[in-house]
């Protein structure tokens, strides 16, 4: 299984899901997962599939006459690219308010909760008072009016 980096819409997002979720699975299967819950066509979900195999997402093998499909790409290594990707694209000062609002918004075990609340308080040993701008470099700093988080 590969961690090249790959980019997936929400539609093949939702494919992959499944695939994660079943192992190796026929085209039907697929198809009749993802109707239960969307309102998709059956050549929308094997042009999806298709183009998941193009971008070598998905392996494909023909058995008789089915078709089997199974991840090349692991599944905890897409959600931390686009995980990654998303924060990268955000200023650091903002980075913990979008956090705080995931966790909010997020039903968590009791686990999750433990484990978190370990991290954060490692992390608090050493956290700066205030966290640095990075959306301007050297002598173009930003108005921190325009950053800061309410």
């Amino acid at each position: 299984m590969t961690t090249a980096k790959i980019n997936l819409t929400p539609a093949e997002w939702e494919i992959m899901r499944i695939i994660w979720t079943k192992g190796a699975i026929t085209s039907n299967e697929v198809i009749t997962l993802i109707q239960g819950k969307k309102n998709w066509s059956e050549s929308t979900i094997k042009t999806l599939l298709r183009r998941l195999v193009k971008k070598t997402a998905l392996a494909t093998a023909k058995v008789g006459r089915k078709f089997i499909y199974s991840a090349e790409i692991d599944e905890n290594s897409a959600i931390d690219q686009i995980t990654d990707d998303t924060f990268s694209r955000l200023c650091e000062m903002k980075k913990g308010a979008e956090l705080a609002k995931l966790i909010t918004s997020t039903t968590l075990s009791k686990h999750d909760i433990q484990t978190m609340q370990a991290i954060l308080a490692k992390k608090l040993a050493t956290a700066p008072e205030k966290v640095a701008c990075n959306c301007l470099s050297g002598e173009n700093q930003c108005d921190p009016k325009y950053c800061e988080v309410e």
